[in-house]
């Protein structure tokens, strides 16, 4: 399979590469363009044979199957420079949650789908979120989901669910990492622990904690009865954080649909023009 990555910025980049380590495709099939053509060197340069392209209609011509790794306002530009240039076997693959399906199939004239990925795919783990276009056959569904798979696991997606399964796995390594360095910042706050030293304990923990889940040892609630001794101290930070955190998560969650809304109110006026 010939594959295209249109846009190598931080999604572009883990997915180029993360095809690579996982064996998915050689770099020899892989094409890639980006506006900035020295960032494209760089992958390049990490990935000998990879074929880097003078311009997006390049990457097109050379590939069964394109992802498109921009931002969503720089979507539907893209997607009308392109015009003429797919053939109709071709699967064009956005990983733009905002852009729905109908809207990529109004203006794309080939097969088409939604794969939202993750950053921990770079470790050939985690989710990707698909979404298939109407006109794919069942084996053609195999075939992204194969590629897909080999780097992560696939879930499958309806499009009223897109933001908030986004929000669990493509945001949600941010949203730990920041709960994570802020019990590192306050431990070394209230005791004299170091940050290099906190640092490496929560980091190890996480590790350990990932392969537990992984390995499906406990569930999340009986990780905590495991770990909660009658009486004693996780019990009293479980205590405390009961207490505390309230409706973060809620509040969270409602600020990221409300973004989710704002992005279509940017977007979908453009693909709305088209008949």
């Amino acid at each position: 399979m010939r594959i295209g990555v249109i846009g190598t910025g931080n999604i572009g980049s883990m997915l180029a590469g993360a095809l690579v380590r996982s064996k998915a495709a050689r770099p020899k099939a892989i094409s890639v363009f980006n506006r900035t053509e020295s960032k494209a060197r760089e992958l390049a340069a990490r990935y000998p044979g990879l074929r880097v392209c003078a311009s997006a209609e390049q990457a097109v011509r050379r590939s069964d199957t394109v992802f498109l790794c921009v931002k969503p306002l720089q979507l539907f530009p893209l997607l009308q420079s392109l015009n003429g240039f797919w053939h109709p076997e071709q699967l064009a693959v956005s990983v733009t949650s905002p852009v729905r399906i109908d809207q990529l199939e109004k203006i794309i004239p080939c097969h088409t789908a939604r794969a939202v990925p993750s950053i921990v795919n770079q470790t050939l783990a985690g989710n990707t979120l698909v979404t298939f276009g109407t006109t794919l056959t069942d084996f053609q569904k195999y075939k992204l989901w194969h590629l897909l798979g080999n780097f992560s696991h696939p879930i499958e997606i309806d499009e009223a669910y897109i933001r908030i399964a986004s929000d669990l796995s493509s945001c949600g390594p941010a949203f730990l990492s920041f709960f994570l360095e802020k019990m590192i910042l306050d431990a070394t706050r209230v005791t004299q622990i170091s940050r290099k030293t906190a640092t490496e304990l929560a980091t190890q923990m996480t590790i350990g904690f990932g392969k537990l889940l992984e390995e499906e040892t406990y569930t999340l609630p009986k990780l905590r009865e495991k770990v909660t001794v009658k009486g004693g101290v996780t019990g009293a930070g479980l205590s405390v954080l009961d207490k505390e955190y309230g409706a973060l998560f809620e509040h969270l969650f409602e600020a990221t649909q409300k973004k989710f809304v704002e992005d279509h109110q940017a977007i979908d006026p453009s693909f709305d023009r088209i008949d």
